[in-house]
């Protein structure tokens, strides 16, 4: 489940077919089967950088978006106009991929994913103008048991992201608004980073890091999250994401899948 279709989630919902056709090529039964949940309607401003065009303003995103896949892969993944709730519960959703832009939209993925959920990982994307951040987790719920291995969620690594008042959810209300809070490649670049994660492990079973932060400021850089149960507990005490130095010295850790 993609929730969200703004800039991060149609670069991110673009890509799956990729990843569905890999996995079939490599002998999955019946690869992804894939829904997209956004309440929201494609205004004037969407259509700057976000693949929406004139014709479509007004226009559900996620109804778009599915019919825009389903087209030209042959696909029948389904397009829900609805914002996202508490009361959601994800009894068939082994994948959450949150492409939110807002504190409060992170903290229901929190709540759904939690309790007796039984999601298997929940894929947080982030951005600001300039660059961001994917991190894998496995929410702890029925399925997801306490263990000392366990992926920590982007709820659990870093606090604020679902603490409303630390957190500037404003929308951009102009397209030229829109464009300085965020440079138009961003969302493109961030997604390619999450989903070449997501088919590290649907190809090997394993992953060497569970996500990492993408800068486009001045030399591109990608610096990874490395799986680290010591490091996490380190990330935990700090109320901004760690630095660049900070990631260069934390050990690297393998983790493996079924």
């Amino acid at each position: 489940m993609v929730v969200g279709c703004g800039g991060n989630g149609t670069a991110i919902a673009s890509g799956l077919p990729y990843l569905h056709q890999a996995l079939l090529a490599y002998g999955h039964p019946g690869g992804l089967h894939v829904k997209m949940v956004d309440g929201d309607t494609i205004s004037t401003t969407n259509c700057v950088r976000q693949p929406f065009c004139r014709s479509e303003i007004g226009l559900h995103k996620s109804i778009v978006l599915a019919n825009r896949l389903n087209l030209f892969w042959g696909l029948d993944w389904e397009g829900i106009p609805e914002h996202l709730s508490s009361k959601r519960r994800f009894e068939d959703v082994q994948i959450v991929i949150g492409c939110v832009d807002s504190a409060a939209a992170r903290l229901i993925i929190s709540e759904c994913t939690a309790g007796y959920s039984r999601v298997h990982y929940w894929l947080d994307l982030g951005n600001k103008s300039d660059g961001g951040q994917f991190v894998l987790g496995e929410p702890l719920n029925s399925r997801n048991h306490r263990s000392a291995v366990r992926l920590r969620t982007v709820a659990e690594l870093f606090q604020e992201v679902t603490d409303e008042q630390s957190v500037d959810d404003q929308p951009s209300c102009s397209a030229a608004q829109a464009l300085n809070r965020q440079e138009p490649f961003v969302n493109p670049t961030l997604a390619n980073h999450a989903l070449a994660l997501l088919a590290r492990l649907f190809r090997y079973g394993s992953i060497a890091y569970q996500g990492g932060f993408v800068s486009l400021a001045g030399a591109s850089r990608v610096q990874p999250l490395p799986i680290d149960p010591a490091y996490w507990a380190r990330l935990r005490k700090r109320r901004s994401p760690p630095s660049a130095r900070s990631l260069d010295r934390a050990p690297a850790r393998k983790a493996s899948f079924q």
